[in-house]
């Protein structure tokens, strides 16, 4: 079967149309016989994004930017996104606007939402996000550090300035006297540690002799202590305060009056009485001694006793009456 000029014709111009409806569709992005969902979100800036930019989820391309359009009531910018991918979007699912990196240009992620069941229907509105790009996050982050930087500089300049005028001529010769002094003191320092030094390495063994003798002195304690311990200082102590508490007790009777001793020391009528018979033994003892003869009668021819005289205080008496009665005040 032949084919006729005009058929062929009619041919190569239906072939011419659909390869160049296929070159315009492929110069633009559209794959002509692919199934596709169209989703618009809305920005309020799209920081440079292109149409073409793709479209990712979790950095798989599931789709690309077809169109941006401008609304003319809000100034908004509506972006469709055309999405090739046969993976379910929940209708709550979001698109953020980013920046992959430093040299390529803006793209837009799917943010999916796992928890919703109810999936997006082509046409419909998802809701958008602008995620901060590297080069945004240094630049917020730098900012506060560049005004804290002039800051310190401003700081710096003015305390640059105090020193200036305060460090003058005068000050600056005086600065540089006490480094001078400051080295000089050091290197007495240096030489002192030298002679310290010397001074140790000589008498190390005289060091070592007392160290010795400070760890025998202290082996030595330890023994005493040992010794003090295992002796029953304690219960030495503890008797010791019983005592002393006796003896307390016995102060506090003799203070009271309490016992004969008590009595003789607080006792006034049993002072007197014995006062009165000291003065007795003593007038007695007087006579005795000035009259010996009342007492001790020798006679050999006979002679008669002489009658009793009541003796005469004398000076030794007074003095001994005055002495006791000083002392018992005492």
């Amino acid at each position: 079967m032949k084919l006729s000029r005009e058929i062929k014709t009619a041919v190569l111009v239906i072939a011419s149309i659909l390869l160049f409806i296929w070159g315009y569709s492929f110069l633009k992005g559209k794959e002509l016989f692919a199934n596709y969902k169209t989703f618009y979100v809305e920005y309020e800036n799209v920081e440079g994004l292109a149409k073409s930019a793709p479209v990712t989820l979790n950095g798989l391309t599931i789709g690309k930017v077809n169109d941006i359009k401008i609304e003319e009531t809000t100034g908004k910018l509506i972006v469709e996104l055309q999405i090739t991918s046969d993976f379910p979007i929940s209708a709550t699912s979001a698109a953020v606007l980013y920046e992959p990196g430093l040299i390529g240009g803006k793209q837009i992620a799917i943010e999916p939402d796992f928890t919703s069941k109810t999936l997006a229907t082509n046409g419909q509105h998802l809701k958008g996000g602008v995620k901060l790009s590297l080069s945004a996050s240094v630049q917020e982050k730098l900012v506060p550090l560049q005004t804290k930087l002039e800051s310190i500089l401003d700081n710096t300049d003015k305390l640059l300035s105090g020193v200036n005028a305060v460090l003058d001529k005068k000050s600056q010769e005086n600065i540089k006297k006490s480094l001078v002094e400051l080295s000089k003191t050091m290197e007495e320092l240096h030489a002192t540690s030298t002679n310290a030094s010397a001074i140790l390495n000589e008498n190390k063994s005289d060091f070592k002799v007392v160290i010795a003798n400070f760890k025998k002195v202290s082996a030595d304690f330890v023994a005493i202590s040992n010794s003090l311990d295992k002796a029953g200082l304690g219960n030495t102590v503890e008797g010791l305060n019983k005592t002393l508490a006796k003896v307390d007790g016995l102060m506090t009777d003799l203070q009271s009056g309490k016992g004969s001793v008590g009595k003789l020391l607080k006792d006034e009528a049993l002072y007197n009485n014995l006062k009165a018979t000291t003065k007795e033994m003593e007038l007695l003892l007087q006579d005795l001694r000035l009259h010996p003869t009342r007492y001790i009668n020798v006679s050999v021819f006979g002679k008669k006793n002489k009658p009793y005289i009541s003796p005469v205080q004398d000076s030794v008496s007074v003095k001994v009456d005055q002495t006791s009665v000083s002392k018992v005040k005492n």
